[in-house]
């Protein structure tokens, strides 16, 4: 244990933070005259108020022994690109052992926090009712935590996305429904139509901006398309796939008409996507993937 660091740490988060010695001595119980000490690199805090001390300044005890904001931003920063790669790769026990020995080393980091919470729960979607359930009191804490102090607007959405699902899965759905009415954006309220509004309309930025939104909202209106198709209508994964087939066929079509900068990539998307669907829902048989393989671009 380095004194040297542990007094100058104090000194820095508390300047930060704001508040004088006295103030921090009567915080974490012991005299203005040991916190001056302490600063001063003369003693050291007993070892039994190191929990303490760490979750005044909201850190933890060993970044209160030896803070290095660069070290930790590049440890940081790391993980999140070693877990963007094992998300990629849909290693979901990668990104669990990932983001669990990442919060738990830095558990006041809201990036850490946002991706701890939903590896525990197995991701945006399908997850298991009981898994919620089982993790609903940590889920709570940490989306509390978040909500007090997170100023991104991403990360602060999926906080109350996942505070809606753990009121769906409490059988609290009415209330799970009004808290992302009350708090989540509507399709008119998205970056992307934001974006797009910033332009006037005879300019080749807005021109650029809309084609952004063409292609990224046809894509979600495909995916939804898939999804109708593989989950919600009868029939065999043949069928199936001979029903995107003819999809692929249509939008092939409209090419003329609509232009290739838009269809091309919205077809090879709607493509792509069903060989997954046929690949983990129907065994990945493969004549059904070489019908829809030549769309794929």
């Amino acid at each position: 244990m380095d004194s040297i660091m542990i007094g100058e740490n104090i000194k820095r988060l508390r300047v930060q933070k704001g508040i004088t010695q006295e103030q921090l001595a009567e915080a974490v119980g012991v005299s203005a005259v040991a916190v001056s000490k302490w600063e001063r690199r003369e003693t050291l805090p007993d070892i039994s108020l190191l929990p303490g001390l760490a979750y005044f300044f909201g850190i933890s005890i060993d970044e209160l022994m030896s803070y290095d904001s660069a070290k930790v931003e590049r440890e940081i920063r790391g993980f999140i690109s070693e877990h963007t790669k094992a998300a990629e790769a849909n290693d979901l026990k990668r990104c669990m052992s990932l983001s669990k020995a990442a919060y738990r080393k830095y558990p006041n980091d809201y990036e850490v926090m946002e991706l701890y919470m939903w590896d525990l729960v197995g991701g945006y979607a399908d997850n298991a009712s009981e898994v919620i359930l089982r993790h609903a009191d940590e889920l709570e804490k940490i989306t509390d935590r978040i909500l007090e102090g997170c100023l991104n607007a991403f990360i602060r959405n999926d906080a109350y996305v996942m505070k809606g699902k753990i009121l769906h899965v409490q059988g609290r759905t009415d209330e799970a429904l009004q808290l992302y009415r009350d708090h989540l954006p509507d399709w008119f309220q998205t970056r992307g139509q934001k974006s797009e509004q910033l332009f006037e309309k005879d300019t080749p930025e807005f021109k650029e901006a809309l084609q952004t939104n063409i292609t990224e909202l046809s894509r979600f209106v495909m995916n939804k398309l898939s999804k109708q198709i593989w989950f919600c209508e009868e029939g065999t994964a043949q069928e199936k796939t001979e029903k995107a087939v003819k999809i692929c066929e249509t939008l092939e079509a409209l090419r003329p008409t609509v232009g290739a900068k838009t269809m091309d990539p919205l077809i090879s998307y709607f493509a792509e996507d069903t060989v997954l669907k046929i690949r983990y829902l129907a065994g990945g048989e493969e004549t059904l993937v070489g019908q829809i393989r030549k769309y794929t671009k």
